[in-house]
């Protein structure tokens, strides 16, 4: 990822980090900031990969590797039985107002929880716009931070989710016993 924005050298924010996070699942990076704010993550061994997902407004213009950081172990607390520890780190996307909001609804939906997306659509304050939440889901570049692996279809089956239905499933599974849910 270079030359989005020339970088000058009073933008010290043209720079994210990134880290490997070996999970369960596979391969786990992070791209963050240097307060630890997520922007994108995912199951990929690709950094470049979750940059293409940031949005152009928050664009930068290196990826440096760097050590993990309380976003990296939020992660490893996840897989340690900690589901609420993504919640506790600060993401960074951009998009327009209703989108946002349904990310910030998204944030607040507990593990083990599931909403649909005509329900992540009330939450976010317009009832009638389903398809705008589920392309909440879509344009979600911090998976786990932003758990859209929560939101189901009105029937309660899957829908799509950018690492795989099977990963979707997977991740549901691990958090059911936080609810007592069946799975």
């Amino acid at each position: 990822m270079t030359d989005r924005h020339p970088a000058t050298v009073a933008d010290h924010r043209a720079e994210l980090g990134w880290t490997v996070v070996t999970t369960p699942d596979g391969p786990f990076i992070v791209l963050f900031d240097d307060a630890q704010t997520v922007y994108a993550s995912g199951w990929t061994e690709s950094p470049d990969y979750l940059a293409n997902l940031v949005a152009p407004a928050l664009c930068r213009d290196y990826l440096t590797e760097r050590a993990p950081g309380a976003a990296a172990e939020a992660v490893l607390a996840y897989y340690d039985g900690d589901l609420d520890a993504p919640s506790r780190i600060a993401v960074r996307q951009s998009a327009g107002p209703f989108i946002e909001d349904c990310w910030a609804a998204l944030r607040q939906v507990g593990p083990g929880r599931r909403v649909t997306y005509t329900q992540l659509a009330e939450c976010a304050g317009r009832p009638t716009a389903v398809r705008a939440a589920a392309q909440c889901c879509v344009r979600n570049a911090a998976t786990l931070f932003v758990p859209c692996h929560r939101v189901v279809r009105s029937d309660g089956t899957l829908g799509g989710y950018r690492y795989g239905l099977e990963r979707k499933g997977e991740l549901l599974a691990r958090e059911a016993p936080a609810v007592g849910v069946a799975v």
